[in-house]
């Protein structure tokens, strides 16, 4: 039995911490730059992998750390579409460059130092982090200004933080679905202006 929004909203507070049914286009792939096509299609292959949403704190090996693929938090999913489909691991980066400048990273958890267990798993980390790498866009309700491989941060509930990644398919309507994992596994749907938007970034990498 699934979880209710309330509890699922409960349990990303830890951390931060189906498919559209409708028709469907797959004109944007052409747009798609080969390396945000390959990161797409490593985040969709967590589709019926990850069935769960699981922010419990856990102890990872270093680098390349991970939970268990079957469980997970929004984060994952771009943390290993990026290991699966490009060799880079944003555990290893986001820890280096706090152990850079620890003051440029949110205080909302009230460490004093970095903790590669779990910084990289948090929302408002790996905004940070990506700001730093000039990865910022403006953030748009304009379908059209969001691409294949682009990162979506979103406050859901009023003040739980989010993110996903942006797929090559698209509504009927012209939506871009994302594919994130926002309480009950990664799935890929049409969910990018559900929450407000806190962050759009394409990262070229």
């Amino acid at each position: 039995m699934h979880a209710s929004l309330s509890q699922q909203l409960g349990r990303r507070a830890v951390l931060g911490a189906g498919l559209c049914f409708g028709a469907f286009g797959l004109g944007r792939g052409a747009f798609a730059a080969p390396n945000a096509e390959r990161l797409v299609a490593a985040a969709r292959r967590q589709v019926g992998v990850t069935l769960s949403y699981d922010p419990a704190y856990s102890v990872l090996p270093f680098p390349g750390g991970d939970v268990d693929r079957a469980k997970g938090v929004c984060t994952d999913v771009i943390i290993r579409a990026y290991r699966d489909a490009l060799g880079i691991d944003l555990q290893a980066l986001v820890n280096a460059d706090m152990k850079r400048d620890f003051a440029a990273y949110p205080r909302n958890w009230g460490l004093r130092r970095p903790d590669r267990n779990i910084d990289h798993r948090r929302v408002p980390n790996l905004a940070a982090y990506w700001t730093r790498q000039r990865a910022r866009l403006p953030v748009s309700t304009d379908p059209a200004d969001w691409r294949p491989g682009d990162i979506f941060t979103s406050m859901t509930g009023g003040r739980f933080p989010h993110t996903g990644i942006v797929s090559d398919r698209t509504t009927a309507a012209g939506r871009p679905l994302v594919i994130h994992n926002i309480g009950r596994g990664a799935r890929e749907e049409d969910a990018l202006f559900d929450h407000p938007l806190t962050g759009h970034f394409r990262w070229k990498v």
